[in-house]
This record gives structure tokens, C-alpha cells and sequence, in this order.
């Protein structure tokens, strides 16, 4: 059994060594920690995957903006290595994509392998501009709501006023997962590290 939880600031700690485990040295110098520098994270959807209590996977979205129009933009997403395969970044990213459609967000954009993210439902976004070097075919996007990324292009912007609280939760955001019956569709790379986003 799996526990998800948003993560709390307690977690901080647990979660950035995670992404330093599956990470290169030079994550934060990617295009898209450029638009989360100083930005509150979307604390609702940041979540936290844990086995006996140790953190195994986490998932983050940050506020952007495309022609002035609100976007998430998902990720980073890891998996620890002992774990990879096993179908937790699936389960992730499912329950994440339930909450943010619960709470009423329109689309979703990420920087990643289209084969993968496609069985999510993201497809390559035509017209959406992530700030260089980002490969255009990697930028890819998902509709929370019919139509959401209809005539919705332009540069991806930091999101000017995001809010600065960090919302308190409680055991109730938590869910106990079933391991997933599908194995073999975890977030990595042909190296075996988890996907950056």
C-alpha cells in the first residue's frame, strides 16, 4: 500500500534529495526552473508518494502563464531508482490530474517525451514557446476542459502575482493507493533516471 499526500514544508528536505538523486547536477539551470525561480509552487497538487513512510516519488506544479491565460506547468516528477518501473509516477500523475480538474484548472503543460505523456492524454503544442534551449516537440500539453488550448499560444511567462500562502493540510488530502496493477510505465529516461519536467 501506497500513502499520497500533498507535500507539507516538512517534506521539502525529503523531496529535493529525491530530485537530486534522479536528477543531473544541473536541473536548476534547466529552461523551466527559470519560470518557477520565486514562484510559489501550486501547493494543492504538489504531492508525495510514500512507502512505509519514506518518500518514493514526488510530483510539482508551478503557475505559468500563455497569452495571459493561467497554465500549470507540471513537473518536476521522480521516482526514486528502487522503485522506477513499478508504475508510481502513473499513479502520480493520475491522482494529481484528478485534483487539479477538482479544483477547477483548465490545462496542464509539461516538457517531456510525447510517447510517455501521451497515454495521460498530452499532445505536442503547436505554438507554445518554452524559454530556450527547450526542443519544441518536447512541449507538450494536456485540456483539463474542453477546448482549453484552443488559440492559447504565445511565450510561456512566469506567473506575476502568485499567491504566497502555504496551505495547511490535513490526513483527509491524503489517499491509500493499491500498488499498480501495470508495471513498466514509470517516469524515466532510457538511463534509467526519472523525466525532468
Amino acid at each position: 500500500m501506497y500513502e499520497i499526500c500533498p507535500e507539507t514544508p516538512a517534506d521539502t528536505a525529503e523531496v529535493e534529495t529525491l530530485y537530486d538523486l534522479c536528477f543531473a547536477p544541473g536541473r536548476t539551470a534547466l529552461s523551466s526552473y527559470r519560470l518557477r525561480d520565486g514562484v510559489p509552487r501550486v501547493g494543492e497538487l504538489c504531492l508525495v508518494l510514500r512507502s512505509e513512510g519514506v518518500v518514493t516519488a514526488a510530483i510539482r506544479f508551478w503557475p505559468v502563464r500563455v497569452a495571459g491565460q493561467p497554465v500549470l506547468l507540471l513537473g518536476p516528477i521522480a521516482v526514486h531508482p528502487t522503485a522506477q518501473g513499478e508504475g508510481l509516477g502513473g499513479l502520480l500523475m493520475r491522482d494529481s490530474l484528478t485534483r487539479a480538474t477538482r479544483l477547477g484548472f483548465d490545462r496542464v503543460l509539461l516538457v517531456g517525451d510525447a510517447p510517455y505523456y501521451s497515454r495521460f492524454g498530452f499532445q505536442r503544442l503547436e505554438g507554445v514557446i518554452m524559454p530556450p534551449p527547450t526542443n519544441p516537440d518536447r512541449v507538450l500539453g494536456l485540456e483539463l476542459r474542453p477546448d482549453a488550448w484552443v488559440d492559447i499560444t504565445g511565450e510561456v511567462e512566469r506567473e506575476p502575482s502568485a499567491p504566497a500562502t502555504t496551505p495547511v493540510y490535513d490526513r483527509d488530502d491524503c489517499v491509500v493507493v493499491e500498488p499498480p496493477k501495470e508495471a513498466g510505465y514509470d517516469i524515466a529516461n532510457p538511463s534509467g533516471s526519472s523525466s525532468d519536467l
